[in-house]
């Protein structure tokens, strides 16, 4: 699997603390391997991002993919 990641999240990425960073690189690794995992709470988005589904990295901070 590709991943590409653009510029704003890269920017917003480097703001973040260590300990939400290493989360994130968790949750990605699992993600790689099964992107419906259970420990990802993987969900479709409504409204206005309905093609887009998320996966959570914690109850504050999420990836759209």
């Amino acid at each position: 699997m590709k991943i590409y990641y653009s510029s704003k999240f890269e920017r917003e990425y480097k703001k973040l603390s260590k300990e939400i960073k290493k989360l994130a690189e968790e949750k990605e690794a699992i993600f790689r391997e099964n992107p419906f995992d259970s420990q990802l709470d993987t969900h479709k988005l409504h409204g206005r991002f309905k093609e887009y589904w998320v996966f959570s990295v914690n109850d504050k901070y999420r990836v759209i993919f």
